[in-house]
């Protein structure tokens, strides 16, 4: 009887335990330091709070019931910092003054995996900035520096528009590829391309479907207004992006 009692009751833990999240976070950045989060997601079209807490002494944590998978921003006041996915997994989160990072489920992997390879590919263009100072300093005509760095741009644009379409195409069985496609999807061609390919689950989705409506209208969002709740406006400084092109030009 007692071996039956402990065998029920650790079921029923397992049982409860699958139902729930739990998200570990840590942070270096002193001006967080007993600030309150909230989580938040979208709910008929508004921002709710799904949970919040403090963070004391460079950490905090939330918990609670999960009814269903799906993308939530963490916000401070405000502000939001960084995407998450609330799932099942042992979910940690990592702000620091270089980085914000969620690692520790399956979804959270796959998006930060992908918001990596999109920074870099954002900090290319950024350096282009960089290399344009610097080729004019060299004394290279103003004309060839443009239609370098032009050609250059082109390409890292047309990588970077490769890279979220093939994620949404990649992730339309799941709560990533509607959040990405609303946030980065950045031009006509590329959203009707998109949705060429995508099921009907995809297709019906409320936010997708808005987005969409949007664009038919013509009312798409320009990329550098939409990344604001995907990357955070503060992610990394300039001091510590990692210089993706060397900036040694062939003047001829």
């Amino acid at each position: 009887m007692k071996n039956f009692l402990y065998i029920f009751l650790s079921v029923a833990l397992m049982a409860s335990c699958s139902d729930s999240y739990v998200i570990q976070g840590t942070s270096s950045v002193s001006r967080l330091d007993g600030s309150k989060l909230y989580l938040k997601v979208f709910k008929d079209k508004e921002l709710t709070t799904l949970d919040s807490c403090e963070v004391v002494h460079g950490k905090f944590r939330f918990s609670g019931a999960l009814d269903t998978v799906q993308v939530a921003s963490l916000f401070m006041d405000n502000q939001s910092l960084m995407p998450l996915v609330v799932e099942k997994g042992d979910i940690s989160v990592t702000i620091d003054n270089g980085q914000q990072k969620v690692s520790g489920s399956p979804l959270n992997d796959v998006l930060y995996d992908f918001l990596d390879k999109h920074t870099r590919l954002q900090n290319q263009l950024v350096e282009l900035d960089h290399r344009y100072s610097q080729m004019l300093l060299d004394g290279i005509e103003e004309m060839q520096i443009e239609q370098t760095l032009s050609a250059e741009a082109a390409v890292i644009a047309q990588q970077e528009d490769s890279l979220v379409s093939d994620f949404v195409v990649e992730n339309f069985d799941n709560v990533l590829a509607p959040f990405i496609f609303v946030q980065m999807a950045s031009s006509v061609p590329q959203v009707e391309h998109i949705m060429s390919k995508a099921p009907d689950a995809f297709k019906n989705n409320p936010m997708v479907n808005e987005f969409y409506k949007s664009v038919t209208d013509g009312d798409i969002t320009d990329k550098s207004n939409t990344r604001d709740s995907v990357v955070p406006s503060d992610n990394i400084d300039d001091a510590t992006i990692q210089d993706i092109l060397n900036g040694h030009e062939n003047a001829n």
